[in-house]
């Protein structure tokens, strides 16, 4: 684990100045990885490369540094990330007379790379964010995983080409920064977050998931192609008894894969299903007790230890709890938002980020439950999902139009409870005749149709959805359909940059044996009532483990990482909040129109409306706009 940098100029650069410059690329990652770095640098007289990387040891402790050379020098590669298939690949390899010299999964990748070429991405099984130069070929390859658990931006400035782990990094080649990109600016305004390929920022972008780059350093021109998997057949008639083992026995499979490790490894065990699944999984497995790591709040309205408590007790874990206050949270805000170098609005980042760094405390690695809700179906937009079908199929839009109107008093919420009435509401309002409905469940934000309010119109992008709409199809009706929108949308974006970001901060590796292509190719394969059965979300997973667990224990609702940022705009930061929201400052800013976001900030603080979601967003945005633009050099 760690992060990479690299960059390839058009002109012929002194070998100093290329390691200054990846050296101040590095210095901003060193979180990531603390323990080692290293650099490679190639000046020729049409080009130059440099590489470089900072590494957290965690396999291979002392023959895996990087960059990573072939045998004749000819191919260079620096790596981020795990590969858990890298033992079963090194017996091919062996087989095939190729001789290894660590006992590192980045030497697996070069040598594999050496036989296979850009071919053999596909055949790993893992996280990952890498970069080989290829001299032979005088050219740059970069991947990136299948679901996009580890972050790669990439940037292209006349004389060079530059690519990252971390935003941060790109920006210390920035001398200006760069105007706001329409397209990330409004999907940030309505998802919260801002997936790949786009960023904030007009001309960086991120690699997307199970895709890879290739760069050519003469021409000083690239391409971009997905990664062509080869994935099983399944039975196809399978029935639920067979596809219950085999869900089993995959995801026992990947636990194992995935907690190989020369350093000590717990979970993160949080009481909910997928967590206590990887738990108990890993408690089996191993040799000795295993470590589990729970984190808990004063609040008692958001603290669920006793279910993490129940677990650690079944499993006979060594269990460690942190109980968290509002002000642990509050007083690490401004250090965790900003470190996402972009604007991002999923509030359960700083819970998340308190967990990592009291579990850092004791080990390197740490597996986690994420993945599961979009690989075995348990998101309750889902059947949200389903329920918007069958609405509109019998209620006539105008019909719809008079509901919105007459229930809208009644669902009005003036506090941040989130309970009934306020899903109810989202719910309705996000009820779609146009196929849309899926897209506006899924923006916690301002659904598109909203954005026009709030951005000038020199601002909107309307057609922003349109790149992953291209890449979907038609297809937003089914249980499938919307996993794979989450897949390619919330997954990428904000699941695995809040996991990535706040665990890399703290420098520890998190790793989710939920995301293995294999489970996900065998869940997308099944009747969608194996997944999700009635109002009875995960039902597969549940059935396959539920014999470890107390009766019931399993349908036990959760709530997640409820942090009170709605309670928090109306009391210690409401001054920021104005100050962010003061008309000459929005007038400066000419993004926003001025009225609207003045009367929704209003309606909030007074109390009138809980507008939590949108005025959270409009708060981190601002804070990453004067935090970036306030110290730029414009």
């Amino acid at each position: 684990m760690c992060g990479i940098n690299g960059f390839v100029s058009t002109k012929e650069e002194d070998k100093t100045e290329i390691s200054r410059i990846l050296g101040e690329m590095n210095q901003e990652i060193v979180h990531r990885g603390p323990d080692q770095d290293g650099f490679f640098t190639e000046s020729t007289p049409s080009y130059s490369v440099g590489m470089a990387m900072r590494r957290l040891s965690i396999i291979d402790l002392a023959t895996g540094e990087q960059p990573m050379a072939s045998d004749d020098g000819m191919i260079q590669l620096v790596f981020n990330g795990e590969i858990y298939n890298y033992k079963s690949l090194k017996d091919q390899l062996i087989d095939l007379g190729y001789k290894f010299k660590t006992t590192s999964d980045t030497e697996v990748i070069l040598r594999l790379y050496e036989e296979h070429g850009s071919d053999s991405f596909k055949r790993l099984d893992g996280m990952f964010a890498f970069s080989i130069y290829d001299r032979n070929l005088n050219k740059i390859f970069i991947a990136r995983d299948y679901f996009g658990e580890k972050p790669l931006y990439y940037t292209q400035q006349k004389e060079k080409f530059i690519w990252a782990s971390e935003l941060k990094s790109v920006m210390t080649r920035k001398s200006v920064k760069p105007p706001i990109s329409l397209e990330g600016l409004n999907l940030f305004f309505q998802f919260t977050y801002i997936p790949a390929p786009f960023t904030i920022y007009e001309g960086i972008y991120k690699l997307e998931a199970n895709h890879y780059l290739e760069f050519d350093c003469r021409k000083n021109s690239f391409s971009i192609a997905e990664i062509e998997q080869e994935f099983q057949e399944h039975k196809k008639e399978i029935n639920f008894s067979e596809a219950k083992n085999k869900a089993h026995e995959l995801v026992q499979e990947s636990v194992q894969s995935r907690s190989v490790s020369d350093v000590p490894i717990g979970t993160f065990l949080s009481g909910g299903v997928d967590s206590s699944v990887v738990s108990i999984c890993l408690a089996q497995q191993a040799e000795k007790k295993i470590d589990t790591f729970s984190i808990g709040f004063e609040k008692k309205s958001f603290d669920e230890t006793d279910k993490s408590r129940t677990v650690a007790e079944l499993i006979g874990s060594n269990h460690h709890e942190f109980v968290i206050s509002e002000g642990d949270l509050k007083d690490n805000m401004d250090q965790i938002l900003l470190n996402f170098d972009e604007p991002f609005a999923d509030s359960s980042s700083l819970p998340t980020y308190l967990v990592a760094q009291k579990t850092r405390q004791q080990v390197k690695v740490a597996l986690t439950g994420d993945g599961g809700d979009e690989v075995f179906g348990g998101y309750n937009k889902y059947y949200m999902g389903k329920m918007n079908n069958k609405y509109t199929s019998l209620i006539p839009r105008s019909l719809h139009n008079v509901i919105i109107g007459s229930t809208a008093p009644f669902l009005s919420t003036k506090d941040d409870n989130r309970g009934f009435r306020f899903k109810t509401k989202r719910l309705l309002k996000a009820v779609n005749y146009e196929g849309e409905f899926y897209f506006n469940i899924m923006s916690l934000g301002f659904p598109r149709n909203e954005l026009k309010e709030i951005l000038k119109d020199k601002f909107l992008k309307a057609d922003a959805l349109d790149y992953y709409k291209s890449k979907i199809g038609d297809r937003n009706k089914t249980l499938q359909d919307f996993r794979k929108i989450d897949q390619i949308i919330s997954l990428e974006g904000d699941m695995l940059v809040k996991v990535d970001r706040t665990s890399m901060l703290t420098s520890l590796e998190s790793r989710s044996p939920f995301l293995n292509k294999e489970l996900w190719n065998f869940t997308s394969q099944l009747p969608e009532n194996y997944l999700m059965k009635g109002w009875n979300k995960k039902y597969l997973l549940k059935e396959a483990f539920k014999k470890y667990f107390p009766e019931d224990f399993l349908n036990k609702s959760k709530k997640g990482f409820g942090v009170p940022v709605g309670d928090w705009l109306r009391g210690y930061l409401r001054k920021e909040l104005l100050s962010y929201s003061d008309k000459s400052f929005l007038n400066s800013q000419g993004i926003f129109n001025t009225e609207v976001i003045i009367a929704l900030i209003n309606n909030h603080i007074s109390g009138k409306v809980d507008n939590t979601f949108r005025v959270w967003t409009f708060f981190c945005f601002q804070k990453w706009y004067k935090q970036t633009y306030n110290h730029s050099k414009n």
